[in-house]
């Protein structure tokens, strides 16, 4: 009995999957690039969930790790910095990694992931640019003639 592609190709392509799911490409599109028909990608998903999990953490779980990641670096957080030596266990005789000393560092907020965020979810009050709009209706009293238009047109291409 023939492989099918599945076995020959699809679950090898499974990180480029994920890739095309997180920039965007629809099932259809992912579909086309693997050479398969869009039954047999729906086939894929619900018959291995490997392929299934490829697709939802490109799609979801990706843009959900990246905003946490840039709330945390926002915000600033702790962590326990680990130091670990290899020993000689008097017990068993045998090597092993153990603990000798755990610091707590801390990690100062960063401005500029903060800006972002900011900039990002309240637009309205830390955008860069301000909008403002101008109600009115402007009134021009004079006509300019072609010949004038010409001559003020060939003038700001001469500068």
């Amino acid at each position: 009995m023939a492989k099918s592609k599945w076995d020959t190709y699809v679950k090898d392509k499974l990180l480029e999957v994920q890739a095309w799911a997180r920039d965007g490409l629809t099932d259809e599109q992912i579909a086309h690039n693997l050479g398969i028909a869009v039954s047999t990608f729906y086939e894929y998903k619900k018959k291995h969930s490997e392929f299934s999990e490829a697709l939802k953490k490109g799609k979801t779980v990706v843009d959900i790790e990246v905003e946490n990641a840039l709330l945390k670096r926002a915000l600033g957080y702790k962590y326990n910095e680990v130091t670990q030596e290899l020993k000689i266990n008097s017990k068993t005789g045998e090597a092993e990694l153990v603990v000798t000393k755990v610091i707590t560092k801390e990690v100062q907020p960063d401005t500029t992931a903060e800006i972002f965020w900011l900039k990002n979810r309240k637009p309205a009050v830390w955008r860069d640019k301000v909008v403002q709009e101008l109600e009115g209706e402007v009134k021009v009293n004079k006509k300019v003639t072609k010949n004038e238009l010409k001559a003020i047109l060939e003038d700001d291409e001469d500068e």
